[in-house]
């Protein structure tokens, strides 16, 4: 269960995700509060074993003291799979839960890609990439399909588009980036629970999303000077004036790569505005 922040119940405001910004503790609590919805519905269906990784930011916002006993929990940062780090071929089913729509998508709450302003557009492959495809694409390649998205409305959509009939929980309709209408987190979190137990009772009817290999990473940055920094890492070739792309026959190498590039890319044009 790969949880982020910006698709968490009751949440709009980038202050409210960032340590040490204004209601960041609340958020964290509503965070641990969604992915605790999924935990309750998962072990209702039946679930052997869940394993929940902390996929926002810093990767240290669920609170381990309030996260569901019968779940373990991967938190910190530098990881080789990044939001995805958990998954494995022994998983019968992903869930996505807080996920947010890629850049430039209307009406998507806090809606990016990767980073709030450096990535400008993603590509799988040749096709336009937001994080639900990226780790759908990293479950895939695993033989593991996705149960569930839960998010904003759009992030719904565009998980409908990508993996067809997925049980989906929309916990607030977005008005613009930063404001949407919401759902109480009470409410979004019984949907959520009952979501899960249903997307795991169904898992017959469940396909992985798979992108035929070999894979390659498109990235648009904001900058000429990004794509430059990003082309010195070998492997990593110049696609254009602000873009590079890598491939790869191994899935896990495209999510280290990008890991890399972030690193990279955000260390020449960060400016400190988090969403730009």
């Amino acid at each position: 269960m790969s949880v982020d922040m910006e698709g968490v119940s009751g949440l709009t405001d980038p202050e409210e995700m960032r340590a040490g910004g204004r209601g960041y503790d609340r958020g964290c609590e509503l965070m641990t509060g969604d992915a605790n919805a999924a935990v309750r519905g998962s072990f209702v269906a039946g679930a052997d074993e869940v394993v929940v990784t902390d996929a926002h930011g810093s990767t240290k916002n669920i609170r381990a003291d309030l996260i569901d006993e019968r779940c373990t929990l991967i938190r910190g940062p530098y990881r080789p799979l990044r939001m995805g780090q958990g998954i494995g071929p022994s998983h019968d089913a992903a869930m996505f839960v807080g996920y947010h729509a890629r850049a430039g998508v209307p009406h998507g709450v806090l809606n990016h890609t990767w980073m709030g302003y450096e990535i400008q557009n993603m590509y799988l492959n040749g096709e336009i990439c937001g994080e639900i495809r990226l780790i759908a694409g990293l479950a895939g390649s695993m033989g593991v399909p996705v149960a569930l998205v839960t998010g904003d409305e759009a992030a719904c959509a565009e998980a409908r588009e990508l993996l067809g009939d997925v049980e989906t929980v929309a916990v607030k309709k977005g008005i613009d980036r930063y404001s949407a209408e919401l759902l109480s987190p009470g409410r979004a979190q019984s949907l959520i629970g009952e979501a899960a137990a249903r997307a795991l009772r169904s898992l017959d009817r469940l396909r992985p999303y798979e992108v035929p290999a070999p894979y390659t990473l498109g990235i648009d940055w904001a900058s000429t000077s990004m794509a430059e920094s990003c082309a010195m890492i070998p492997g990593v070739k110049r696609a254009g004036a602000r873009s590079v792309e890598f491939t790869s026959d191994d899935y896990t190498e495209i999510m280290a790569v990008l890991g890399i590039l972030a690193t990279i890319g955000g260390s020449v044009g960060c400016t400190g505005a988090q969403y730009g």
